[in-house]
């Protein structure tokens, strides 16, 4: 039996972590923003899923340091998105455990920005994400069957979506508008499953906006080991210590 052994030093595999919550929990879900990321970047990157369904910006900040540090994995990190307001922008009478006010929001979202800048990712690494628009019709059936009145409204989800937009500027950070984009449609409901969450076309129409943020940061990262045909296969050792 052939020895197994080592060909070179351990691959330090590049990585891009998605943190936030439901909307990035089911990002790998079939035909998830996340699945079509990670499929593109193949032989690449690690994408990481780290959604967390119900957290808000308030709880992210405690979660956080224990996802990545400057000691473990901060260094392989090629990218990290940032998609809250979802929970943070629930009414607070209607919600009060999820609610957290938008001026909180704000600073937690620059406190993320600032952690992830302590452990060497630099803001050109990092994407923030708006929350989706939030159709209030089909939401509403979701809580009325829960017992539930509706514990959210469109106009101030759009408020936690542009105090989004204005932390990215001042962080330095890029930013997807998601509420802005999808309600550019004239029917952005296509986009929702439940009013709340993204169905097929808004995990597509995310993966689409992500991708264009992307393929011009990390895409040109080398194919991790040799395409097969380049392997001499009389001394396969010999290529693939190339890719230490």
């Amino acid at each position: 039996m052939a020895e197994v052994g080592a060909c070179g030093r351990l691959l330090s595999w590049p990585r891009v972590l998605l943190f936030g919550d439901s909307i990035t929990e089911a990002a790998f879900q079939e035909n998830g923003w996340g699945a079509s990321l990670a499929q593109k970047l193949v032989r690449k990157c690690d994408v990481l899923n780290r959604g967390l369904s119900g957290y808000n910006t308030r709880w992210a900040k405690l979660v956080l340091p224990r996802l990545i540090s400057k000691s473990s994995n901060a260094e392989n990190t090629v990218a990290v998105t940032i998609f809250f307001g979802a929970n943070d922008s629930a009414l607070k009478d209607m919600n009060p455990k999820q609610h957290v006010p938008l001026e909180e929001y704000a600073e937690n979202l620059k406190s993320l920005v600032q952690y992830l800048k302590s452990v060497d990712i630099t803001e050109d690494r990092i994407i923030l994400i708006t929350p989706p628009p939030l159709y209030e019709p089909a939401w509403e059936k979701e809580c009325i069957a829960k017992g539930d009145k509706l514990n959210r409204l469109n106009s101030t989800t759009g408020e936690y979506a542009k105090t989004c937009v204005q932390v990215a500027k001042e962080c330095g950070t890029d930013v997807i508008d998601l509420w802005t984009l999808m309600q550019s449609n004239k029917d952005f409901s296509s986009y929702l499953s439940d009013g709340l969450h993204l169905s097929a076309e808004g995990n597509n129409f995310l993966a689409t906006q992500l991708w264009s943020w992307i393929e011009n940061k990390i895409s040109a990262l080398p194919l991790l080991f040799p395409y097969w045909r380049d392997v001499d296969h009389l001394n396969p050792e010999d290529k693939n210590r190339n890719s230490d």
